[in-house]
């Protein structure tokens, strides 16, 4: 049964939204948290495991010192404390992904707390407080087969692989960001985009959301207009692209109003985002914290970060996000409003590896808010995962610079790299796709085209040149699109003049 939805409008003339994200970051490191099993995506089920991750009677574990560094180099970036002393603890929960029955995490100690980092949505900075950054594993992965869609309702049984188990996690947990109104949606994507673009340039993940490297909770509550009081939150779980960030926490203030307006009551409880549909649908109900029975992890000593290593670390931060931006803005020569597009699209670090591989900086912003993110609407993906490399870009626009193709042809070039036809020069040869520089077959174009439009050609003896424009649009059909509109243009005037 759907759900009954109230009017976005009518939400934001009733109530306030009150929005929190809790972001999980897989690191990238060599083997996982607490044993030496090799933490890489892939690979053949249950193959990557031991007993420490696999929580066999007698295993200890041992912290990953790599995944500590990583910790505290995000939560410097994040301009969080860096804890003196910290510790872990038992999450203790029984799933079937989870083969100790309990996740080692952080609870009341975690490694980095009381940070923030400032957003820009649609050329507004917004501040979202960080309430804290920890360490944790990731749990296995259930399989669910049989039945339409691939959950546990319908299938026939289920597989749980746990390669995925005991990789070195960091949750970011956001305080509640008040005060957003309508743009709490953008303020959730805008937030996950910056944070991604600030995990890849420390280096600490790949953080494709498609893989599972970067994963987004969106915990979101409605309060009477003007009240001041948070009401009842859900937490939609995984949601996994900057698209769907944004689309989950629409769909949750318009739900969450309905219920409201009906004189019900919200059920703290987790969701799934179902990506097809663009809804949410009901998990379980949440539990607080008292229901996970935390205490102290009695197999491991406490992390103690030296003064001398924490600001060791916090001189290997890269450059803000923000003053990175305002810095390549001015060197792009970018107006305000071409860059928050290019933000808003999410194809900023698109466009600034396009232009490391030698693209003119218009020319990459160009090809990827127009060509590549109309097909990535298309495809319903975001505008990262669609398919196409920063270097394949620069290599299309350097066949353009060279005048082997023109944009028309370039088009086509796209087509062939989303098929997966080899780089963009073996897709020119395939397809025949270079532009006609044989003086002689554009000659005998061209004369085809004045012989066929004599009126044309008329007007143009008369002195009206801007009539030439038909007879190149005649000889560009002519010539397939392959032809140099320019030079075109020449042999007309030539011609005729």
């Amino acid at each position: 049964m759907a759900d009954a939805l109230v009017d976005y409008d009518d939400v934001l003339a009733a109530y306030d939204p009150a929005l929190g994200l809790e972001v999980h970051v897989e690191l990238n490191t060599h083997t996982k948290m607490f044993c030496g099993c090799p933490a890489v995506f892939g690979g053949e089920p249950n193959t990557q495991t031991c007993p420490t991750c696999l929580g066999l009677p007698g295993a200890m574990p041992v912290v990953n010192g790599k995944a500590v560094e990583s910790a505290i180099r995000i939560g410097l970036a994040l301009n969080c404390d860096i804890a003196e002393w910290c510790r872990f603890a038992r999450k203790n929960y029984f799933y079937p992904d989870m083969p100790k029955n309990f996740q080692t995490s952080q609870y009341d100690e975690p490694i980095a707390f009381d940070g923030y980092m400032d957003v820009d949505v649609d050329g507004e900075i917004v501040r979202v407080e960080i309430e804290r950054a920890h360490m944790e594993e990731d749990t296995g992965k259930s399989l669910h087969v049989g039945g339409s869609t691939g959950r546990i309702q319908g299938a026939d049984y289920s597989l749980v692989d746990y390669n995925r188990a005991g990789i070195p996690l960091i949750e970011i947990v956001t305080r509640p960001i008040l005060g957003a109104g309508a743009k709490a949606p953008d303020v959730a994507r805008a937030y996950v985009a910056q944070l991604r673009e600030l995990i890849v340039a420390l280096g600490v993940s790949e953080a494709r959301m498609d893989q599972g490297n970067l994963r987004a909770d969106v915990n979101l509550s409605l309060s009477p207009k003007g009240s001041g009081v948070l009401g009842t939150r859900t937490e939609t779980k995984n949601v996994n692209s900057y698209r769907s960030v944004e689309r989950a926490a629409h769909y949750e203030m318009r739900r969450h109003a309905a219920i409201l307006n009906d004189g019900g009551s919200i059920l703290q409880e987790t969701r799934h985002w179902q990506e097809g549909s663009g809804t949410t649908t009901s998990g379980r109900e949440k539990s607080d914290a008292d229901d996970y029975r935390y205490f102290p992890e009695p197999d491991l000593v406490p992390v103690a970060p030296s003064r001398e290593w924490v600001d060791e670390l916090r001189g290997t931060l890269p450059e803000n996000p923000t003053v990175k931006r305002a810095r390549l803005q001015a060197e792009w020569g970018f107006t305000d409003l071409e860059m928050r597009d290019t933000v808003g699209a999410g194809a900023f670090g698109l466009v600034e590896a396009t232009v490391a591989e030698g693209c003119a900086p218009q020319a990459a912003r160009k090809w990827w808010l127009t060509e590549l993110a109309r097909r990535a609407n298309e495809s319903g993906v975001d505008i990262a995962d669609l398919g196409v490399s920063p270097a394949q870009v620069a290599a299309v626009q350097a066949l353009v610079d060279a005048g082997t193709v023109n944009d028309k042809l370039a088009r086509q070039v796209f087509d062939g790299l989303l098929a997966g036809e080899g780089t963009p020069e073996e897709i020119v040869a395939a397809r025949g796709l270079a532009i006609v520089s044989d003086e002689g077959a554009l000659g005998a174009a061209v004369d085809k085209a004045i012989e066929a439009n004599p009126d044309v050609a008329q007007k143009i003896r008369d002195g009206k040149h801007a009539a030439a424009g038909a007879l190149i649009g005649a000889v560009m059909k002519e010539m397939r699109g392959q032809a140099d509109a320019g030079r075109v243009r020449e042999l007309v005037l030539e011609r005729l003049s």
